[in-house]
C-alpha cells in the first residue's frame, strides 16, 4: 500500500457517494480520483485500466455537461440530491451499450496481450470496455450503470487481490455496496414518463 493508493482511495469513495447522491460535484471528484489511479495504474503496469483513467476523464466532462444541462430549474449549483432526474434505458440501448463493451473487449484485449506487457491483457481490457459503458450509462443518466458497475467492480476486487492492491481491493468491494445502494437511489429519482435518451 502506498501514500499514492490510499489517497486514490479515499477520493474514490468521495466522488462515488456524490454519484450516488446525484451531486453535481461528484464530477470534479471524480476527475481527480481518475487522475491519481491513472499514476498508480501506470506504475503496476496495469495499462488498458491506466487508459481506462483518461477516457473516464474524458467522459466525466461530458458527464458534468450533460448533468448540468439536465438541472431542474432552480437546482442549487452543487444542489440538492435531487437536482438531476434519472432516465429509463431502453431495451435497444441496453443491447447496443453491452454489444460496444464486447467488442472494446475484445479490440483491447488483443492489443494489449500482442504490443504491451500488461499483466492480465484480457481481463483487464473486459473491465476497462465494460466500465466505459458503465460510465457512460451514468453520464446519460440511467440507472442501470449501477448494475453493471456492481459486475464489474466484484470481478475487479479479484484483479486487484491478485496483483497485490489489497487497498484498491477493498476500495472495489466498497463500491459494489455503494453502487448497491446508487441503484437502490437513482431508480427512486426515475421519472417514468420522460423518454430514454439514448
Amino acid at each position: 500500500m502506498s501514500a499514492l493508493e490510499l489517497v486514490a482511495v479515499a477520493v474514490s469513495l468521495l466522488g462515488i457517494w456524490l454519484t450516488a447522491r446525484r451531486m453535481m460535484v461528484c464530477w470534479p471528484v471524480n476527475i481527480l480520483a481518475c487522475a491519481l489511479y491513472f499514476k498508480l495504474f501506470l506504475d503496476v503496469k496495469l495499462y488498458a485500466d491506466m487508459v481506462l483513467q483518461a477516457l473516464f476523464g474524458l467522459a466525466m466532462i461530458y458527464g458534468w455537461v450533460a448533468w448540468a444541462r439536465s438541472r431542474k430549474p432552480g437546482a442549487p449549483a452543487a444542489g440538492a440530491s435531487d437536482a438531476v432526474d434519472v432516465v429509463p434505458l431502453r431495451p435497444l440501448a441496453l443491447l447496443a451499450g453491452l454489444g460496444w463493451g464486447a467488442l472494446g473487449a475484445v479490440a483491447i484485449g488483443w492489443f494489449t496481450s500482442h504490443y504491451t506487457d500488461a499483466a492480465l491483457p484480457w481481463m483487464d481490457a473486459a473491465l476497462s470496455s465494460f466500465s466505459l459503458v458503465a460510465q457512460f450509462w451514468a453520464a446519460r443518466r440511467h440507472a442501470e450503470n449501477w448494475l453493471l458497475w456492481i459486475a464489474a467492480d466484484l470481478v475487479y476486487v479479484g484483479m486487484f487481490v491478485f496483483k497485490g492492491l489489497w487497498l484498491t481491493a477493498g476500495l472495489y468491494a466498497a463500491l459494489v455496496v455503494l453502487a448497491v445502494l446508487g441503484w437502490r437511489q437513482w431508480r427512486r429519482g426515475a421519472v417514468p414518463g420522460e423518454m430514454a435518451i439514448s
